[in-house]
C-alpha cells in the first residue's frame, strides 16, 4: 500500500514508495522555547536543505529513484507517478528541489536535538549531564551529535544501558 501521511490511511489504488532521504546531512536545525511553562511545545525549526551540498544530494536521489522506477521490469507495472508527478520534469533540478523543499519532513528517528560532545555548542557531557543544570541527564537519541546510518533503536538502548551505568556509579 501507499500513503500520503500514515495517519491518512493508504491511497486507494496499488503502489509503492521509494523514499529518498540523507543519511549524512549537513543541514542542522534548531529549537526555540516559546516559555518558561513546560506544558508549551516547542519552536522546532529543521532548517531542512540549507547546504548546497544537501541540495544536490537530495535532487540527484529523487532523479536516481525516478529513473529506476522508469526501467524495466518496474516500468510495465507503473500506469501513474503520483509523487512528484508529470509537473516536475526528470532532469528539472530546480523544480525537483522546489518539490523536495515543500515536501519534506522528519520521520521516525529525530536525534541530535541536545548534542553530546565537549565542544561550545554541546548540551550533554560525556557523562550525559546537562550542561549548567545540576541532577539531569539526557539518555536517549537526542544526545546522538550526529544521526548514524541505520534505525536508531539499538543506539538508543546503547546510550540507556550507559545512562544507567553512570547513574549507578554516582550512587556508589
Amino acid at each position: 500500500w501507499s500513503a500520503d501521511k500514515p495517519a491518512d490511511g493508504p491511497h486507494k489504488f496499488s503502489g509503492f514508495t521509494a523514499s529518498v532521504l540523507q543519511l549524512r546531512p549537513e543541514s542542522a536545525g534548531h529549537l526555540s522555547l516559546r516559555s518558561a511553562n513546560m506544558d508549551d511545545h516547542p519552536e522546532i525549526h529543521p532548517n531542512y536543505l540549507a547546504t548546497d551540498t544537501d541540495c544536490r544530494t537530495i535532487v540527484k536521489g529523487i532523479q536516481i529513484a525516478r529513473r529506476i522506477a522508469q526501467a524495466e521490469p518496474l516500468k510495465s507495472y507503473i500506469t501513474e507517478e503520483h509523487a512528484p508527478g508529470k509537473g516536475v520534469a526528470m532532469d528539472d533540478d530546480v523544480a525537483t528541489l522546489d518539490w523536495a523543499r515543500r515536501t519534506s519532513v522528519t520521520i521516525y528517528h529525530p536525534t541530535g536535538t541536545c548534542k553530546m560532545g565537549i565542544d561550545p555548542m554541546a548540551v550533554v557531557d560525556p557523562a550525559l549531564r546537562v550542561k549548567g543544570v545540576r541532577g539531569l541527564r539526557v539518555a536517549d537519541a537526542s544526545i546522538m551529535p550526529r544521526i548514524v546510518s541505520g534505525n536508531t533503536n539499538a543506539p538508543a538502548i546503547m546510550i540507556g544501558e550507559k545512562a544507567s551505568q553512570l547513574v549507578l556509579e554516582d550512587a556508589r
